[in-house]
């Protein structure tokens, strides 16, 4: 099986911290959760995190102009925040191990994915298409992880599984265990009167900072082109802090000077 060869393993030790306490502890464990959906009429009474933005622009001829924003530390974790750090268990290879988030900080970027429950319908077309193209996002320098609130137990029977009864089969990348929600809650996709996450997405780059996320209804899948032209445009600005990415923006694809001025020559050519 194709994988991560600087940070997965199916050895678990030689990837991940064998500490086995989450981040964040639960006093209490919910009621088991039905196996059949409930698809929300609407999103009433579900409160999103909020946070205050703040641009800073910098002056001068040779100054470099920024439009990367950074968040308030004192907000729930979305874009221009620092990731919520966690260590949970998972199942990779087969195999029971442990994922810590910031084991990746400073080494690869990470798609963090929340799907709502194992055995389910959309579910298993979005998990598939992410690993049946892991070796891309690999060349990127960036890991998937998937996150349900199920435990490695039903992760582990659900790759078991044969793709064509609904299974998953052999993943590329971890699935993670939330079954203390705690994770979900963490990043602001947990349904509480259900017990499940929405379809959260989070692109998080190498200083564990979130610079991307976004927020499916459970019966809408994700993109993985999208998400990987998202990546994509990312580690251009970051590599290229004076330029933008319009919108579409592609690799090879003319990007923008974030001035009055400058941009004229980007318009000036479409």
């Amino acid at each position: 099986m194709a994988a991560s060869t600087t940070l997965i393993s199916s050895t678990p030790s030689r990837a991940f911290s064998s500490k086995s306490t989450p981040l964040v502890a639960s006093s209490s464990i919910s009621k088991p959760i039905s196996q059949t959906l409930t698809f929300p009429k609407s999103l009433n009474g579900l409160r999103l995190p909020r946070v205050a933005h703040s641009v800073s622009l910098s002056r001068g001829a040779h100054s470099r102009r920024s439009f990367l924003v950074k968040a308030s530390a004192d907000e729930l974790p979305l874009v221009g925040n620092v990731a919520p750090d966690f260590e949970a268990e998972a199942v990779f290879d087969q195999e029971f191990i442990k994922v810590k988030l910031s084991e990746y900080i400073g080494k690869k970027y990470v798609i963090l994915f929340f799907y709502p429950l194992d055995f389910t319908f959309v579910c298993p077309t979005e998990i598939t298409a992410f690993s049946d193209r892991h070796a891309e996002f690999e060349q990127l320098n960036t890991e998937i992880l998937g996150v349900s609130v199920d435990s490695v137990f039903s992760h582990l029977a659900w790759v078991q599984t044969d793709r064509k009864s609904g299974g998953l089969g052999d993943l590329n990348y971890p699935l993670i265990s939330d079954v203390t929600k705690s994770i979900s809650k963490s990043y602001g996709v947990l349904i509480p009167d259900q017990g499940i996450a929405l379809r959260g997405l989070f692109i998080i780059d190498k200083e564990g900072v979130i610079q991307h996320s976004t927020i499916n209804n459970l019966a809408i899948g994700r993109s993985v082109d999208e998400t990987k032209r998202t990546l994509q445009a990312l580690q251009y600005v970051q590599d290229n802090p004076d330029e933008v990415c319009p919108a579409g923006w592609k690799p090879g694809e003319k990007s923008m000077k974030p001035d009055p001025k400058l941009s004229k020559e980007y318009f000036s050519a479409i």
